[in-house]
């Protein structure tokens, strides 16, 4: 019998290795997933300016010339989108209703979803264009159902800007193209908006779809593809926009979300548009190897009981109906959280109501969140209160 050799199998395995060092798989191309960066290692400046957030305190955890006027193209879209969803949820206009495309909205240039002229479209689907692809047709439409003009749209675009405190922004317009009305934000401000619309669950689902077929109402079909590439190529990014012009540069503002903590990172001015892709990858590399988000309770964790007055059932159990967390710097010292619940609730109770509020401290500060209840509790009937008199008779 022939004695098996090794060799072939080695020379195979040294072959591979040749290809693929040790730590870097056949994707990796400078957009690798999964690239992180050592913990405190500091993070290089790549473009004019850069800013990088914790996502519910807005917490800085980097930044670089953040407050300095620059153009910012397209990410001039964040607050469109905003201003649109927005809308919606005060009632103004619907996701379902049919919106007439004007010749002006149609005849815009640059990015586009490609709309027909006379034809009616969703809201849905315009927003969709706007978010994905960011189109400038649909921006323009937009723009004039909420406002009935686009200069009436870019008031409330700069209105909508001063509440949010984006002290160092002024629009000229809803779609980031080139005006000739000076126009310009700072990485500080896109990073305060870009928090803003991401506050909208509704705008997720837009922000995950990374290519469709796009069917117009005349039958014609065109290509949508998402151009935040992180969406593919980073684990966690969640959504982001993007910008470019000659004046603007190359510029990105992105949300990521990993083990309960969520940040956004923004740059503009960026030199080319695989270096802004690379920077904000950077920073949520920085972000997840620095910093933890710490969950000392989760949204629906039961966390007592809670008497009940004038009903049959004497005690109830209630949830929190929110996560209690902590954002702070990685291996910093947790907190004491004791949750103080109120000493007893009035039936009538149904699952899910809210029956309280929870205190606690945190950080030297008192925090409140509400409480549901966990089990219906209805409210004692005449022959309810007779039997408890005559209880133990």
């Amino acid at each position: 019998m022939k004695k098996k050799t090794l060799l072939p199998i080695l020379l195979l395995v040294v072959g591979l290795l040749t290809i693929f060092p040790l730590g870097m798989s056949a994707q990796s191309d400078g957009y690798a997933q999964g690239a992180t960066v050592q913990a405190d290692q500091p993070l290089k400046a790549n473009g004019f300016g850069e800013y990088l957030t914790e996502y519910y305190t807005g917490e800085v955890l980097y930044e670089h010339n953040a407050e300095s006027l620059h153009e910012i193209a397209s990410m001039v879209k964040i607050m469109t989108a905003n201003l649109i969803i927005e809308a919606i949820e005060e009632g103004k206009i619907t996701y379902d209703e049919m919106i007439t495309i004007s010749p002006e909205a149609a005849a815009m240039g640059g990015s586009q979803m490609f709309l027909d002229s006379g034809a009616q479209y969703s809201v849905s689907d315009l927003i969709k264009g706007i978010i994905v692809v960011s189109a400038n047709d649909a921006s323009y439409a937009m723009a004039e159902k909420i406002a009935g003009s686009v200069d009436s749209f870019v008031a409330m675009m700069n209105e909508r800007a001063s509440q949010l405190g984006m002290e160092n922004t002024k629009f000229a317009n809803c779609t980031g193209l080139p005006n000739k009305n000076e126009q310009y934000s700072t990485a500080k401000d896109v990073n305060i908006m870009t928090r803003q619309l991401m506050s909208h669950e509704k705008y997720y689902e837009y922000a995950s779809v990374w290519m469709e077929d796009y069917k117009h109402p005349s039958g014609r079909i065109t290509q949508f593809v998402n151009t935040n590439k992180l969406l593919k190529q980073y684990s966690g990014c969640i959504g982001g926009k993007t910008g470019y012009t000659d004046a603007a540069g190359h510029c990105l503002s992105a949300c990521a979300e990993r083990n309960g903590m969520k940040v956004v990172a923004t740059i503009v001015g960026g030199t080319d548009s695989k270096s802004r892709f690379n920077q904000v990858r950077a920073m949520f590399d920085y972000s997840f190897a620095n910093y933890v988000n710490k969950i000392y309770y989760r949204k629906g964790d039961v966390v007592g009981n809670v008497k009940v007055e004038k009903s049959p059932i004497d005690k109830i159990e209630v949830a929190i109906d929110t996560n209690i967390t902590k954002f702070s710097k990685m291996g910093d010292g947790g907190e004491e959280i004791e949750l103080i619940l109120p000493e007893s609730v009035v039936a009538p109770i149904r699952k899910g109501d809210v029956v309280g509020q929870a205190v606690y401290s945190l950080d030297g500060k008192d925090v409140s969140v509400d409480l549901i209840a966990m089990q219906d509790a209805r409210k004692s009937t005449f022959l309810d209160i007779i039997k408890g008199i005559t209880k133990g008779w």
